[in-house]
């Protein structure tokens, strides 16, 4: 192989890059992204980055100079108008064409747009891209009133950060508890209590039904309880759907994502999707199909990827594991929960520090830890070794989890 293009300079992307020089590949690599920065990453966005803890310097993965050293090229500030799958063209929207012998689409997500009267109103914001959380910094500086709409991890920390700063701040969610896809009822139940404790209010089972504005900015919010609630900053965090406009327009196989093989590649075998668009079959979700929103999926399919293209294939079966700091709160969860019929507490609540082992018939499907970061660590091993553990071996009296790891 001797060109590789790169459709996506995020964490996959960029990834793919580093990987495959790693991997001894001298081909050409180009990198095509749509944003003008350089690849960086995004989890400090809604933390660090809005309080500025963490200054932009430190958000980019690599420098320029590495880019240049690496003899990566980057067509940044591009888009992609479309892809010609029969010729293995590029072709991006200032007419530039390139060639490719392997494609890599790592376009990541977009924004699930909320479609309420007063969207468009100055000081309703989303986050996703570096932009959009330099606007949301800005912003956040000056505001007064705080509306978070929807209670997943980005509108979580983005909460606990407007509440460290002294911001009235209320999250409103949709569904019956906080991160209900991804959480068990224990943590979940834990972390309302813990915000609420903090000062935040956080309304379950609530809609928002308009924003209404001045001058052409917000200044409330109606909820399905027909409470009006005060809001000069108004985040829309209700979640992210998969870009796969592309690949769907080339022809591939597209299912709420792009679909993919054990090995990543679509239904064109000279295109792979890696990242938060893909989606694919994983043995950690019991055989059914996934999409992965994570550093550690993006990192670990693009190195997957990188393994293939050099010649070096195996399948992707790397262990989900994910983490979101709201506050002084730290998430850590390994495994995937969904389907889980059973699970034990180890730790104290009281203490803010606890995990909860979730298990679907017997079986060890995910830990999720709360300040414990040597529970994650442990449950990570026990997890990707495959070793046995029932409900019963948890709840007894001492467990250790380091006791289930090999001397």
């Amino acid at each position: 192989m001797s060109a590789v293009v790169i459709v996506g300079a995020g964490q996959a992307g960029c990834q793919v890059a580093a990987s495959l020089r790693e991997e001894g590949f001298d081909g050409e690599i180009t990198l095509v992204g749509a944003e003008a920065h350089l690849p960086y990453q995004r989890p400090p966005l809604s933390k660090g980055h809005l309080t500025g803890k963490v200054d932009r310097e430190r958000l980019f993965l690599r420098t320029s100079a590495w880019f240049t050293e690496q003899r990566i090229e980057l067509r940044l500030g591009q888009a992609v108008d479309r892809l010609d799958t029969a010729t293995r063209k590029v072709c991006l929207t200032d007419g530039e064409v390139l060639g490719y012998d392997v494609l890599v689409l790592a376009t990541g997500s977009r924004h699930r747009e909320l479609d309420v009267p007063g969207r468009d109103l100055g000081g309703v914001v989303a986050l996703r891209t570096l932009c959009e959380a330099d606007a949301l910094r800005d912003r956040l500086a000056a505001a007064r009133d705080v509306v978070v709409v929807g209670g997943g991890f980005i509108g979580l920390e983005v909460a606990a950060t407007a509440a460290a700063l002294r911001r009235s701040t209320t999250v409103l969610e949709l569904g019956p508890r906080l991160m209900g896809r991804v959480l068990s009822e224990p943590t979940a139940n834990f972390l309302l209590r813990a915000h609420r404790e903090r000062g935040i209010r956080v309304e379950l089972g609530t809609e928002v039904r308009g924003l209404a504005g001045r001058h052409g900015r917000v200044q409330s919010v109606t909820t399905s309880a027909n409470e009006v609630l005060p809001a000069d900053l108004v985040l829309l965090g209700v979640g992210a759907l998969a870009e796969d406009c592309l690949a769907r327009a080339a022809g591939l196989t597209v299912d709420q994502g792009i679909v993919v093989d054990e090995v990543l590649r679509t239904s064109d075998p000279a295109i792979h999707a890696i990242g938060d668009c893909a989606r694919l079959i994983s043995p950690w979700a019991r055989g059914s199909s996934v999409r992965l929103e994570s550093v550690q999926n993006a990192v670990d399919q693009a190195r997957c990827v990188a393994r293939h293209i050099v010649g070096r294939s195996e399948p992707y079966t790397a262990l989900p594991w994910f983490w979101s700091d709201q506050g002084e709160l730290k998430l850590q969860i390994a495994g995937l929960a969904a389907g889980h019929h059973d699970t034990v507490l180890v730790g104290s609540p009281g203490q803010s520090a606890f995990s909860v082992w979730c298990f679907a018939a017997d079986r060890l499907i995910a830990v999720e830890s709360v300040n414990a970061v040597k529970d994650h660590l442990t449950a990570r091993k026990i997890l990707a070794a495959g070793i046995p553990v029932t409900p019963a071996q948890v709840a007894a009296e001492g467990f250790s989890p380091k006791a289930l790891l090999p001397a």
